[in-house]
């Protein structure tokens, strides 16, 4: 029977009514922006004695502005009070402001469509915090990336809709906007009732005493995501995103302009690309995965993001001569698919890079905060878009840089961020490397993963094939590992960095040196005493036949000094294969089981009471059988 995917979701009660919610929600803000701009686009329609141009970035800062103003303040509400309750109140607040609007938009007072602009920001605002925290509360871990990137990739097919239908609803009744108003209150409405199937989400801080000083608010709610290291770089990551979507896309329309020689049909057909890219990227990231959190897709979809936006300058760097009226003469023309295909392979890869870091936030952030470091991360993504404005300000109208040239510069800055965050984190370069592994060079196959606790400390035990079995491991569970090693391996240059900042122990036997074998029990204590998970191999060294030899009794007296679970893991399939050693104690001569099928064998935890060498021997023979 095979596993199910994030699909299998949509069937229960938990989850769709919630996906139905917040993909309506999403699909009728853009709606509403998208046919305001068009609107006010193209019946040249001046308010405040703006023109198109300036209310066009108007409209953008007034929905930002919310996120910086009550993101705080959201986020606490968030975790104060009940969820399903907050999205129903949240959903009625969208009908009366659509209620408001179509009145607006029938009497052309577009003055007030730009306060309800601001309004609907507000409620997008209020809303974030809510939709983050309530997957967490009601997915299991294994379930935490599919439920995310049916969320990423519903938000994103809820804006491909959005504008197309805002800017039909537009063209069809240009003169009255019935048909437009007519979308959005229905979808309001419909969007209300679907809330109404939302179970029940309780509060996790109900005692939480509402601090309305944003400010000071602010403040705290990261000091909260700096408590995880993991976490605020995460946020980070993440706002890192932000600002790179939205410096490229902004520039779509003016790319498109003034070097594809296209019109806004090409426009909707670029970003239309982008976002299909991305719900694509996001509904992959599972597959990808393995049903698991797999920090290894981050530095796949940073990858991804400075080569596509880097071919985007090679594939068009000046102004097109020829210039297209519709999307048939766009394709028709050399080289615009290369461009159709770059712009949805930065969506697919930004799928990849993002989805991943907001289940890891989920799952690593302490739940009582959750709503409050959403919301943190929502302020910081706000902050991070302005700050591209800023950057395309300068590099396109100071500096004088093409818009082909402003995409190259930001493939090279997506470069530089993205090496730093990994040499910050090496857990995400240590997870990419193991799932290029388990991917490109392996069949690895995991049973038992639920045997691992989700938190608390514990103790794996397991047989030594190769070279690369810690990565093996590593890729193959949820959670941070830290490794004991040989003292020689630990030391070796270049790799001593990787494996100091991944947290591995270097040990040694005491003949070899007494003092690297008693700083090795006390780092795995203190390890342990932090609640986190410690893998040995207690035969000692890798095998050179294949076999399981003899397990040491130094696990006995780690268990002596900290009582912990202890749970077995076999590794078969990988003898043989180019990282193992033949019998002289030289690697095996390529390619050496290329592709061959790894079995991550994973046993159930053993008591510390129980523990013992020769029963945890036993056990890992029995959880491997016949498999080298």
């Amino acid at each position: 029977m095979s596993e199910p995917n994030q699909f299998s979701l949509l069937k229960e009660r938990r989850f769709a009514p919630f996906f139905g919610t917040q993909f309506l929600g999403a699909f009728n803000d853009n709606i509403f922006r998208n046919g305001l701009i068009i609107l006010i686009t193209f019946q040249g329609v001046k308010v405040f004695g703006l023109g198109a141009s300036h209310l066009a970035n108007l409209a953008a800062g007034l929905f930002i502005l919310p996120f910086f103003l009550f993101s705080a303040t959201s986020g606490q509400i968030a975790d104060k009070y009940e969820k399903s309750r907050l999205i129903r109140t949240y959903k009625v607040v969208e009908i009366v402001l659509m209620l408001i609007a179509s009145v607006a938009f029938v009497t052309k007072s577009y003055s007030i469509l730009f306060i309800l602009l601001f309004l609907m920001g507000c409620q997008s605002t209020l809303f974030g915090p809510v939709k983050y925290a309530y997957l967490p509360q009601q997915l299991a871990t294994s379930e935490l990336v599919g439920g995310n990137a049916m969320v990423e990739s519903g938000t994103y097919l809820a804006i491909i809709f959005g504008l197309i239908v805002g800017g039909l609803s537009v063209a069809v009744d240009p003169d009255k906007q019935y048909v437009l108003t007519s979308f959005l209150v229905c979808i309001a409405t419909l969007g209300y009732l679907t809330s109404r199937g939302i179970p029940e989400t309780r509060a996790v801080d109900p005692d939480l005493r509402i601090n309305w000083n944003s400010w000071t608010e602010t403040i705290r709610i990261i000091g909260f995501a700096r408590e995880d290291r993991n976490v605020f770089l995460s946020i980070l990551g993440i706002s890192w995103f932000w600002f790179f979507g939205s410096a490229m896309t902004i520039q779509i329309p003016a790319y498109t302009l003034s070097i594809l020689n296209g019109n806004e049909a090409i426009t909707t057909m670029i970003l239309v690309a982008f976002a299909v890219g991305v719900g694509m990227g996001s509904l992959l990231c599972e597959r990808l995965s393995g049903h698991k959190i797999e920090l290894g897709l981050v530095p796949f979809g940073s990858i991804g993001l400075s080569v596509f936006s880097l071919d985007l300058f090679f594939a068009q760097n000046s102004l097109h001569p020829t210039a297209v009226g519709s999307v048939s003469e766009f394709f028709a023309r050399p080289g615009s698919l290369r461009i159709f295909f770059d712009m949805a392979m930065l969506g697919a890869f930004g799928g990849l890079y993002s989805v991943p870091l907001y289940a890891l936030i989920q799952q690593r952030a302490k739940r009582q905060h959750l709503s409050r470091i959403i919301a943190g991360t929502n302020i910081m993504n706000a902050f991070f878009m302005v700050c591209a404005n800023i950057l395309a300000v300068l590099l396109l109208n100071v500096a004088g840089l093409s818009i082909p040239e402003f995409f190259a510069v930001l493939a090279a800055l997506n470069a530089i961020v993205a090496i730093y965050i990994y040499s910050l984190l090496p857990e995400f370069l240590m997870r990419f490397v193991a799932w290029i592994i388990i991917n490109a060079l392996y069949r690895v196959r995991t049973t038992g993963r639920l045997n691992i606790p989700d938190e608390g400390p514990a103790i794996l035990v397991c047989n030594h094939v190769s070279y690369i079995d810690a990565l093996i491991i590593g890729g193959s569970i949820r959670r941070p590992v830290r490794f004991v090693m040989w003292y020689k391996i630990f030391d070796i240059p270049f790799l001593n960095f990787l494996f100091r900042n991944a947290r591995a122990i270097p040990i040694a036997s005491a003949k070899e040196n007494a003092e690297v074998l008693d700083a090795a029990f006390t780092n795995i204590d203190r390890e342990l005493a932090d609640g986190n998970v410690v893998c040995i191999f207690p035969e000692g060294g890798i095998t050179r036949d294949g076999e399981v030899q003899q397990f040491r009794p130094g696990i006995e007296r780690i268990i002596e000094r900290r009582p912990v679970p202890v749970i077995p893991i076999a590794l078969g399939g990988l003898w043989g294969s180019w990282f193992s050693r033949r019998s002289n104690g030289k690697l095996q001569r390529l390619p050496g089981k290329l592709l061959a099928q790894v079995d991550v064998r994973i046993g159930e935890a053993v008591r510390p009471a129980d523990v013992s060498a020769e029963k945890l021997e036993l056990l890992v023979r029995t959880l491997r059988g016949r498999s080298r």
